[in-house]
Formats: C-alpha cells, sequence, structure tokens
C-alpha cells in the first residue's frame, strides 16, 4: 500500500494529517498520564501501587496493541486498521468519564493503550511511505517534531488543568481530540489499489522468515537494539529528573527542563534530517550518541540551574535526534511490504527502554544516588558509540554530496 501521493513535496495533505494526528495522540498520552495517577489517587482511592500499574498499563497495552499489527494488516488493510484503531481511542478516551473503581480504571488504561498501539504504528508506517525517498530523514525528522510537540505541550497542559478545572473538563479535552484525530484520519486519503496490497502482506508468511518475523522486522533489530539501550538510558531523565532537581533545590529550572528538552529538538531537527538525506545517517548519529553520553555526564555533576536546562538541551540534541535518526534507518532497512513491521519494532524498542526503563533503574536507586545513575547512564550511552558500529554503522557509506 502506498499513500497518494500528486508530487514530490514534502508538506503534502497527506504529511500535514498524519502529523496532525499523531500531535494529538502523543499530547493526550503524556496529557493523561500526568493527570491519571492523581485521578486515581484522590478519586478513585487507589493506593500509590496501584496508581503506578494505571498508569504503566497504557504502555503495556500499546507494547500488545504493535505487537499485533501485522494480524490486523494481513485481514483489514491499513486503512480500515488505522480507521478502527482511532474509533478504538476515541471510544476508550469516552470510558474516563465512568467512575467504577480501579479494576475498570486499569481495562480502560489497557485499552487506551492497545488503541494507540495500533493507530501510531499505521501512522509511522503511512508518513514513511508519504514522504519522498529522497528525503526520508528529513520528513521523519518533521514528522517526529509533532510527537516531541505534544510531550512538551501535554504536560503543560495537564499541570494547568489540574490545578483550575476538574477531571470531568479534562477529560472531555482529551475526547475531543480524540474525535479530531479520528476526523483527520477519515480525510487521508490512500491509493485506489490499497485492496491488492492486502495479497502481498498475507504472501509474507509464506517467506522463509525467523518465527519472530510476523511479529517483528528482522532488518531493523540492529537499530532497534541501539535504540532501546539509549531509551532505557534517557528513561531515567524522563522519570527521576524531577526527584533529582529536589535534591539539589533546582525546581524552578527542572520546570522548563522538558521545553528546553523540545526547543533543542525543534531547531536541530531541520538540519540533522537533510543531513541524513545528504550524507547518511553516521555523520547525525556518531555526534549524536557523543552529545548524548556527555549530557547525561555533566547532568551527574549538576550544581547550578543553568547547568541543569544546559543538559535538557544537550539531551535534545542527543537523543532527539538518536530517535529520528533509528527511526529513519528502520524504514529504510527493509521492503515497502514490511515498512509497517519495521514501523512497529523500532516503536516497541522505544516504548519498551521509556517503559521498563524507569523499573530497571528505579530498582538501583536502591543501591546507587541519582548523580551516580546517570554517570553510569553516560558511561552506557558511550558503549552505545561502539555498539552503533558494530551493528549497523560499518556498513553505511558516507555520501559525497
Amino acid at each position: 500500500m502506498t499513500v497518494t501521493s500528486s508530487s514530490p513535496t514534502l508538506w503534502s495533505r497527506n504529511f500535514l494529517l498524519i502529523s496532525a494526528i499523531n500531535f494529538q495522540l502523543v499530547l493526550i498520552f503524556y496529557f493523561l498520564v500526568v493527570v491519571i495517577v492523581g485521578y486515581a489517587v484522590h478519586e478513585l482511592g487507589a493506593s500509590t501501587a496501584q496508581a503506578g500499574l494505571i498508569s504503566g498499563l497504557f504502555i503495556i497495552g500499546t507494547l500488545l496493541g504493535r505487537l499485533l499489527i501485522a494480524q490486523f494488516l494481513q485481514y483489514l488493510g491499513y486503512r480500515t486498521t488505522l480507521l478502527l484503531g482511532l474509533v478504538g481511542f476515541l471510544l476508550s478516551s469516552g470510558l474516563y468519564f465512568i467512575h467504577a473503581g480501579v479494576t475498570f480504571l486499569l481495562a480502560v488504561r489497557m485499552l487506551h493503550g492497545f488503541t494507540m498501539g495500533i493507530a501510531s504504528t499505521i501512522l509511522g508506517t503511512l508518513i514513511a511511505q508519504t514522504i519522498p525517498a529522497a528525503r526520508r530523514g528529513e520528513g521523519i525528522g518533521y514528522y517526529s517534531m509533532s510527537s516531541t510537540l505534544g510531550t512538551a505541550i501535554g504536560p503543560f497542559l495537564a499541570i494547568w488543568m489540574s490545578l483550575h478545572v476538574s477531571y470531568s473538563v479534562i477529560f472531555g479535552l482529551s475526547s475531543m481530540l480524540a474525535f479530531n484525530c479520528l476526523a483527520c484520519g477519515v480525510l487521508i486519503k490512500l491509493a485506489p489499489y490499497i485492496h491488492a496490497n492486502q495479497k502481498t502482506i498475507s504472501s509474507l508468511k509464506t517467506e522463509k522468515q525467523p518465527w519472530f518475523a510476523q511479529f517483528l522486522e528482522p532488518k531493523a533489530l540492529p537499530i532497534a537494539w541501539i535504540l532501546l539501550i539509549t531509551a532505557t538510558c534517557y528513561s531515567g531523565v524522563l522519570s527521576f529528573i524531577h526527584f533529582y532537581a529536589q535534591s539539589l533545590k533546582l525546581e524552578e529550572a527542572a520546570s522548563i527542563f522538558f521545553l528546553m528538552y523540545a526547543i533543542a529538538i525543534l531547531l536541530s531537527r531541520p538540519l540533522t534530517g537533510k543531513l541524513v538525506d545528504r550524507r547518511g545517517e553516521n555523520v547525525v548519529m556518531y555526534p549524536a550518541l557523543l552529545i548524548f553520553s556527555v549530557a547525561l555526564l555533566l547532568l551527574s555533576q549538576v550544581q547550578q540551574a543553568w547547568m541543569l536546562l544546559f543538559c535538557a538541551g544537550l539531551l535534545g540534541l542527543g537523543f532527539g535526534n538518536i530517535q529520528s535518526v533509528c527511526q529513519t534507518i528502520a524504514v529504510k532497512s527493509t521492503s515497502l511490504q514490511r515498512m509497517g513491521l519495521a514501523t512497529s519494532t523500532f516503536f516497541i524498542f522505544l516504548d519498551a527502554g521509556l517503559g521498563f526503563g524507569p523499573f530497571i533503574l528505579g530498582k538501583l536507586l536502591n543501591f546507587i544516588s541519582y548523580s551516580q545513575l546517570y554517570l553510569a547512564s553516560g558511561v552506557m550511552a558511550l558503549l552505545c558509540v561502539g555498539f552503533y558500529y558494530v551493528l549497523h554503522g560499518k556498513y553505511t557509506r558516507v555520501s559525497s554530496h
């Protein structure tokens, strides 16, 4: 299946619609992550452990949706799978209005994550097929900026609304955005021969592939392992930076930490995307891994507000670009027919790192300090330079133009 494109331009109708949906999905996810723990504790009487499970089940549901995406595509095709995912996401958003206890909310979070896993994986596949091949690095860089904006705006909006409005208004906004996602999804135009591709998808099962190839793309696994390690390192920042800042009495600077992170990504992505297309992924990936490592090492030594925010900017230049380049490598690694699985593989490893990383690193915090955690993460990120060379970098030649 290929998305219709009347011209080689990057900023096509479909590109804008797909990016708009992705932005709103990510915004809703981060918006509710911030809100849902307080809601579960204060409105439903959940324990702290239950609230943590309620928050984390969304990620587990998302992973399950991504793992099963190939089965949906085989029988339903891209358009129907996307619309079903968006309809499910909308219905799940509406279920938050029902006050039926902790167990019901756990089920809602699982279902909500499952539908987002399906919808967002299809979007990642469609965007890779929408972007002209010669501008894929640049295009995916711009597309992933929609996620960056969602991660920056979602938490700020959630905190502000939690202080000023009721939970019903908050859930109403998330439902409205989910409806808008569905409306944009309906407007996406696919090629008229989309159904012919269903036979191609079905035929993939007959190819000689490892047993797990119906869930993951083997050719995308090398870069996915790099993403998993770096995402796990970054998850320590995502989950514990506010606690670290409190221990340093830098709470005010921490409140705009992720805003600085997002600004660094927004400023660098247009340049790094074009560099990937013109000079190859190594030109961006090696510096990004080094910058990421330096950012974590410096973070372990922070004493002043300016240094904390400087590290936030470096993390944006580092991990922010690692993420988009890894996605570009994943979709370039395989055939058009298996691009959906390559995209799914990318997101599965990203979600696993960000979702399970805090649990693993949290266990380490029983034995080491926050500073030592970031120091260890910085060393691990530095080792990823060598891992990347062995798994992918040495097989990639730098373009001369």
